[in-house]
């Protein structure tokens, strides 16, 4: 199998897989990576949304090889050291989690749209497409909100 080198939460990695692995269980599997979570594995609820080179992207549907070279950030990677990222600080404070699945991928959806809108309307958040089946969609609006207030 072809190696393929990237670098995932600042740390340059490399793994043996198939081309066609899908990234994320090269991070979950291979890398041991598990804050991307697997929720339905054809792009619709977007429970393992991260970053790649900055911009949000599903994992589950994008191959390994198409990872190479590049940044890859996922919800462990976006506080620095004990310092929690803003939108991290603001679903605490909002209280947005109940079970908890989704929420890496949520949050990791909100911090990719503050960092292309930093004041975004209700339509900019309603444009997230994650799926939260707890319905936390009123508190992970405040939480956006406020942490737009933030940064």
């Amino acid at each position: 199998m072809p190696n393929y080198t990237f670098v995932v939460n600042g740390k340059t990695v490399t793994v043996d897989a198939p081309a066609d692995l899908p990234m994320l269980w090269a991070l979950r599997d291979k890398l041991k990576v598990r804050g991307p979570k697997y929720g339905c594995g054809i792009n619709v609820c977007k429970a393992c949304t991260s970053h790649l080179d900055g911009e949000a992207f599903n994992p589950c549907v994008t191959p390994v090889s198409d990872c190479a070279g590049k940044e890859v950030t996922t919800i462990e990677g976006l506080a620095d050291g004990e310092n929690l990222h803003p939108v991290q600080e603001a679903w605490l404070e909002q209280d947005v989690a109940q079970c908890g699945y989704c929420q890496p991928g949520q949050i990791m959806a909100a911090v990719a749209l503050l960092k292309k809108t930093k004041n975004p309307t209700d339509a900019d958040i309603d444009a997230i497409q994650n799926v939260c089946r707890c319905g936390t969609y009123f508190r992970i609006r405040e939480a956006i909100k406020s942490a737009a207030a933030k940064m």
